[in-house]
């Protein structure tokens, strides 16, 4: 295979969309914190189990994308961005890309079984990514063209990821997180949508069933929705209990910085129809990432 044929494949695999399954990690990076559960997630084990659940989650999401490129074929090809993909663009082939995403689809099993068979007690990790693969063939079905539940199938599936990373390791998630997890990846399908609703009404059935007001109306509840849940979560009596400070409540600051950049690049018609670009590129959401970050140890730091 020549280089430029492997980079065809990455494009086609949607590589730099696996920055999604960062949300594996999310019940790591709180249990590590956490002194009931910090045994549980320290060392490398555990970071090496979660990691391979985030490389689980990215094999199946990128047989995913192969699927769903067949299937939008017609559609893509009257999208000024999407006709560019290489299924869209008869780079690849649509009996190759089967072949492949099959192919995917059996790595990306191997991981929870192999969790399973080691332990069996953590089932879950298998059933999520089972559940995962029957939501997303719904949704490839015919879920993507029903108007708001095809945003709604979107955020479940980041709920899973969440769930999926908490059962690699056998630590409880708070509802909480779980609650913030779906709203944020609400508010960012939502604005997804809104975006592809401006440039390419024609290319996904459901938007032409958005109505411009809910539209926008459900954006900004799902981003209310995202700070007053997480910020509840940082105030919960649970919460202060387990990291024995309310310092984690500032965190909420670039939490709701982050969602009014966001807001921003949306109503200045950048190209939030692709979040993972904006993480990777945009210098003030890195800020606002880095100040969360910083932040939220020192929060953790100060309640020990």
């Amino acid at each position: 295979m020549t280089l430029e044929r492997l980079r065809v494949w990455l494009k086609a695999l949607r590589v730099n969309q696996w920055t999604k399954n960062g949300i594996v990690f999310l019940a790591w990076f709180f249990a590590f914190a956490d002194d009931s559960q910090a045994a549980m997630a320290r060392g490398y084990r555990p970071f090496l189990l979660v990691s391979a659940m985030a490389v689980s989650f990215s094999l199946i999401s990128s047989a995913f994308y192969l699927l769903n490129d067949i299937s939008d074929y017609d559609a893509d090809r009257l999208h000024p961005v999407k006709r560019l993909r290489p299924i869209a663009a008869d780079l690849i082939s649509k009996i190759d890309a089967v072949r492949v995403a099959l192919a995917l689809f059996a790595c990306s099993l191997a991981f929870p079984a192999y969790l399973v068979f080691r332990h069996p007690d953590r089932t879950w990790g298998f059933a999520v990514i089972l559940i995962y693969t029957v939501m997303q063939s719904l949704y490839s079905g015919f879920l993507k063209r029903i108007p708001y539940v095809d945003v709604a199938v979107i955020a479940a599936g980041f709920v899973l990821r969440a769930v999926a990373g908490a059962a690699a390791m056998d630590v409880r998630i708070s509802p909480w997180l779980l609650g913030c997890a779906f709203s944020i990846s609400m508010f960012l399908a939502l604005c997804k949508r809104r975006h592809e609703k401006a440039i390419a009404c024609e290319s996904r059935a459901a938007l032409a069933n958005y109505h411009p007001v809910v539209l926008d109306t459900l954006i900004f509840t799902s981003a209310l929705a995202t700070l007053g849940v997480y910020l509840w979560y940082t105030l919960a009596a649970d919460t202060v209990a387990r990291f024995g400070t309310r310092s984690l409540s500032f965190t909420a600051l670039f939490v709701a910085l982050g969602i009014i950049r966001y807001l921003y690049l949306l109503f200045r018609k950048e190209d939030v129809g692709r979040p993972e670009r904006i993480l990777l590129t945009d210098k003030i959401t890195w800020l606002v990432l880095l100040g969360y970050g910083v932040s939220a140890v020192l929060a953790v730091w100060s309640g020990r």
